[in-house]
């Protein structure tokens, strides 16, 4: 298995500028009927996703030519895996993956390429992932020859993000994640060469131009450049491949489209580090984290990139606290530990945890508090400003570094709230107190909220609501190429 594009990436992968961040609790989708008789035997699929819903079935495409779910072709992930299914009365394809795809810091480029004119029936349906043909399936039906499908029949809907059935409602397989470049050639079984390559000297495998391809009669290119809401060339589901097959949008607005990508990966919360006895729930490409009432419930959150060298900068806005209750932000060298010990204990006391408290703006670490800096409420942006060549770490609230501190001031270290311990690779964390609720929306540069100013670390990376202290940057793969991590 090659690379993926995680955490790590080489700088000059070139330049996706964006992807889509679709959310399940919201119940956002694109669709479109297709205007137009194309071929229903041959055709490929290509996107890039990152996930952020885990262990539950979600449809990325479908197309189906009524609303009874009797009739329908897709791509989904059935809780892990990943499924291509035809079903028309009865299973034409049913193709489920052996592997697991639960990487909540990848983006996973999936090519499905179909020519049911093969006479090979193992050649009508090819899966590739990260420019590797999957050949284990759990389950392995494959369509008869010359088996015309409903993906470019005309006058059918096609569905980005959802299941459509039972007259017309939803089924509830919201898809959770990011998209990026979504191709559909109509006509042409291609395969992952057309949509990529694997980097001469990493070995990762990244995406190339596809603006040469022949996209066919219902093909469409989906770069999600535009921020509108209309079905047309200014829209979110705008097609780029010259076709003009336009996505409609629901419950998607300009806030959704994002600058993580499968050309410069952006850090958000993880998932898979939360205790099961009471986890926190995760919204909005899991760069939204609300808290449990539960005690003692210490633990939010932590995020999906560590960092051992270099200044990182990101922003964290509290939307919803419970008046009176603890509610902490900082960075922590063990989250897993954190985690742990949020079951059953008081986190914010941990050695390997730093943090400042909402409540009355002191820092806690290692079983004390003491004075630090103001307290914060919701809507108030706190930004953490970490150096680890210097092992100093600084917050401010609204844009103002708390005890006159300033975070370019190196081993000097002026107004920082701690002295960190050196040799660690450290991950934001969250936390709140027992018995309050608190929702978190996580800034990393690629912030869940509308940002009012706008501003980019110096690589032009990010977009916060304050100025980026100079020679910081956001937690993203080109930053961590250029600058270690």
């Amino acid at each position: 298995m090659p690379l993926i594009l995680g955490t790590n990436s080489i700088k000059d992968t070139g330049n996706v500028a964006n992807s889509l961040r679709f959310n399940t609790a919201s119940s956002d989708y694109l669709n479109r009927t297709n205007t137009g008789a194309g071929n229903r035997k041959t055709f490929t699929y290509s996107f890039w996703v990152k996930r952020s819903t885990l262990g539950t079935d979600q449809r990325i495409i479908e197309a189906s030519t009524d609303t009874s779910g009797n009739y329908v072709d897709a791509f989904e992930f059935t809780a892990d895996d990943i499924r291509v299914v035809s079903y028309h009365n009865a299973d034409i394809i049913n193709l489920i993956t052996d592997r697991k795809f639960r990487d909540p810091n990848a983006w996973y480029h999936v090519v499905v390429a179909i020519d049911t004119t093969q006479g090979t029936e193992a050649n009508r349906v090819k899966l590739y992932i990260n420019g590797v043909q999957e050949t284990s399936f759990s389950t392995a039906n494959y369509p008869d020859q010359d088996q015309d499908l409903y993906f470019n029949n005309n006058n059918d809907e096609v569905y980005i993000g959802r299941r459509i059935d039972n007259g017309g409602s939803p089924s509830g397989e919201y898809i959770g994640c990011y998209l990026s470049e979504f191709v559909l050639i109509d006509g042409l079984q291609l395969t992952p060469t057309s949509f990529g390559e694997f980097d001469s000297d990493s070995g990762i495998w990244k995406p190339i131009n596809v603006s040469g391809l022949t996209f066919g009669t219902n093909g469409f290119y989906l770069e999600f450049k535009q921020s509108g809401t209309s079905q047309n060339s200014s829209g979110l589901g705008a097609d780029t491949s010259g076709n003009d097959n336009h996505f409609a949008v629901t419950n998607l607005t300009a806030v959704d489209q994002s600058t993580d990508t499968c050309t410069n990966n952006f850090a958000t919360i993880n998932p898979l580090n939360t205790f099961p006895a009471t986890p926190p729930t995760l919204s909005e490409g899991n760069l939204q984290c609300r808290t449990v009432n539960a005690d003692p419930g210490y633990f939010g959150g932590s995020g999906t990139i560590g960092v051992s060298t270099g200044k990182w900068y990101f922003e964290v806005k509290p939307t919803v606290t419970t008046s009176g209750q603890p509610f902490f932000i900082g960075v922590s060298y063990e989250p897993e530990e954190m985690a742990r010990q949020g079951a059953t204990a008081s986190a914010q006391y941990l050695a390997p945890t730093y943090l400042y408290y909402g409540h009355n703006g002191n820092k806690f670490n290692n079983g004390s508090n003491s004075s630090y800096g103001d307290s914060y409420a919701a809507d108030d942006i706190v930004g953490v400003a970490l150096d680890l060549d210097n092992h100093k770490l600084y917050f401010s609230k609204n844009g103002t570094f708390q005890n006159s501190g300033d975070p370019t001031t190196g081993s000097t270290g002026t107004g920082s709230a701690f002295n960190l311990t050196t040799g660690k690779t450290y991950f934001p964390v969250l936390a709140d107190g027992g018995g309050s609720v608190t929702t978190y929306q996580l800034n990393f540069g690629s912030p869940p909220f509308a940002i009012s100013s706008g501003n980019t670390d110096a690589e032009g990376f990010g977009n916060f609501e304050f100025a980026v202290p100079s020679g910081y940057f956001a937690l993203c793969s080109k930053n961590l190429a250029e600058y270690g991590g």
